[in-house]
């Protein structure tokens, strides 16, 4: 993968999955669920609301939510392996 790949589309396709484009032509459909529901954060959390997660945009080739509340390591995205560290810990 080129690191300067960015994000050129994002589509909502129900519940919390996303289909990503990259700019190298690479597809990738991210499921958000596991990881809102398992952070510890209440602002986390808070975009288990569907109306609110559905209130994603690209911005400068990334992907976020309201003022930057949520915004992933664009590699991540890429390999589809989003992980909150506190919430891996505390899951059962």
């Amino acid at each position: 993968m080129n690191p300067e790949v960015t994000i050129i589309q994002a589509k909502h396709l129900g519940g919390y999955c996303l289909e990503l484009e990259f700019g190298d032509g690479k597809r990738q459909k991210v499921n958000f669920e596991s990881f809102l529901r398992k952070s510890l954060h209440p602002e986390v959390q808070s975009y288990l609301a569907m109306e609110k997660f559905k209130q994603f945009r690209l911005e400068h080739g990334d992907l976020v939510w309201g003022d930057y509340d949520l915004c992933f390591p664009i590699m991540d995205l890429y390999e589809n392996q989003i992980l909150h560290n506190n919430a891996d810990l505390m899951a059962t």
